[in-house]
């Protein structure tokens, strides 16, 4: 399997290669192979604990491109080997007066059930990633005519977000079958610990377990793929919501005493908790989902000054970043690095480690190069009221009205509070053994055990939870690197 593959033209694809050189033949998926001879990067064992993900083109091994093996990663020059995340010559055309109409939203359709059709291929049994939102929905609109014989399947992660509802009115209405997958933490996290050491490299996304949970369920039905709508969010926009300029107004890289979030009035309030853990973030990787250690927690944890190389490695970002004409592509940009080395990390790290196929329609070259070159870019994000997915919102309509992700969007986030009640000393356990590269890991476990109802301190627990499996399997490898 190519990693790089689902990306197809789709701008995240170049994250993974410096402009500088031509990008080496992807060799990433060989790393399994020959894990027992490799080390684990301490950096990148950082950029889990602070961001969930590796820094691309990193992997969890010293030494390991995600594209290719080189012995020379650490030598690079982050000011000359700047990564592009867009496409800046795409003559991308615009036009003020286009609207959503019939003829556009049947070539729309047509192109994705092109997409779907050339992604799902050599898919026997497919299963749809089905959460409820946009993306899974429109998706479903064309599977229901090129793969009628696809399965949708919801998961349940929690009561905060609950769209099957949504998602079986969806599917049924639509012809296609439908199942949902209750989050059980302790069963999610024991499958994740069986194929954990199949994986290629490692990526502690929040919606990982789920998709190891996913992918047993699928298999158990004899599904031999998983269809992800991920992939459309970089041409067809996020829109900036309030909520988003605070946060990056807060995100101030201000290192705060450990005390602030432990004192009574705080540690158990998530808001403030992540308001000052915020405050702790620089303002790009503020972007990135869900709460993660802070550089001091990450330093205490190794005993020693780390954090600050990770943060090193979003340099040759920046300034594609900062050279967005807009808030909302400062965001999409910004995002594409957690996308291309979380998002789609854990379905390609999964689908490699239990045999099964996954397909991303909306990363199919063809389809991207239609999106960006000929689909005008009013179509893709209203440039006066800013709302998102403009013909894709114009698919849905043809045959849903009024459905409730509008207003509330789903998603397959995991019960990071109910996996700390279920496995929390078996993961303090595991921290005790990995001891040699984070000697300081345990006692924040030990420290933090009384605040795992706060989903900020749990969210925590979580990257540790699947970080440490990969320390304590491969203990030789972390205790050389250590």
């Amino acid at each position: 399997m190519d990693p790089t593959a689902p990306f197809g033209r789709n701008a995240a694809v170049s994250l993974l290669a410096p402009q500088t050189a031509p990008t080496p033949a992807p060799v990433a998926l060989q790393a399994a192979a020959f894990a027992d001879a490799l080390r684990i990067d301490p950096v990148s064992v950082a950029d889990v604990l602070r961001n969930g993900f590796v820094y691309p083109p990193h992997s969890i091994f010293e030494g390991v491109d995600m594209q290719g093996l080189s012995a020379n990663l650490a030598g690079r020059d982050p000011l000359r080997d700047a990564y592009r995340f867009r496409f800046r010559d795409s003559g991308k055309h615009h036009d003020a007066q286009a609207t959503a109409t019939p003829d556009w939203v049947a070539r729309y359709h047509r192109r994705l059930c092109e997409a779907i059709e050339a992604t799902c291929a050599n898919v026997r049994a497919p299963w749809s990633l089905q959460s409820g939102g946009k993306d899974s929905t429109t998706m479903a609109i064309a599977l229901a005519d090129v793969r009628p014989d696809t399965t949708c399947i919801t998961y349940l992660g929690g009561s905060e977000e609950n769209e099957v509802a949504s998602a079986r009115i969806v599917a049924t209405t639509l012809g296609l079958r439908h199942e949902a997958l209750v989050c059980d933490p302790g069963r999610a996290y024991d499958r994740y610990l069986a194929v954990a050491p199949r994986m290629p490299s490692l990526t502690a996304d929040f919606a990982l377990l789920s998709y190891v949970d996913l992918a047993y369920e699928i298999q158990a039905n004899d599904g031999d793929g998983m269809i992800d709508g991920l992939g459309s969010d970089t041409y067809f926009g996020i829109p900036v919501n309030p909520q988003y300029k605070v946060l990056k107004w807060l995100a101030r890289g201000i290192r705060l005493p450990r005390v602030a979030t432990e004192l009574p009035w705080v540690r158990d309030n998530f808001e403030l908790c992540f308001a000052l853990g915020t405050l702790q973030m620089n303002a790009v990787e503020r972007v990135f989902p869900g709460s993660r250690f802070t550089d001091a927690e990450v330093d205490e944890m190794f005993g020693r000054d780390v954090a600050r190389h990770s943060r090193e490695r979003l340099v040759p970002f920046l300034a594609e970043i900062r050279s967005a004409t807009s808030p909302e592509e400062y965001r999409v940009l910004s995002l594409s690095i957690a996308a291309a080395a979380g998002g789609f990390a854990k379905g390609l790290y999964t689908a490699e480690a239990t045999s099964l196929k996954i397909a991303y329609p909306f990363c199919d070259p063809h389809f991207c190069d239609w999106v960006y070159r000929e689909m005008p870019a009013e179509l893709q994000m209203d440039p006066v009221t800013h709302m998102s997915k403009v013909i894709v919102r114009q698919h849905i309509a043809t045959r849903f009205q009024n459905l409730p992700y509008v207003a509330h969007k789903g998603s397959f986030r995991f019960d990071v509070r109910g996996l700390a009640n279920a496995r929390f000393d078996q993961v303090h356990a595991q921290a005790l053994e990995a001891r040699a590269m984070l000697p300081g890991a345990a006692r924040w476990l030990e420290r933090n055990r009384t605040r795992m109802d706060n989903k900020y301190h749990a969210s925590k627990f979580y990257l540790l939870a699947v970080l440490l499996p990969w320390l304590v399997g491969r203990r030789g490898a972390a205790e050389g690197a250590a």
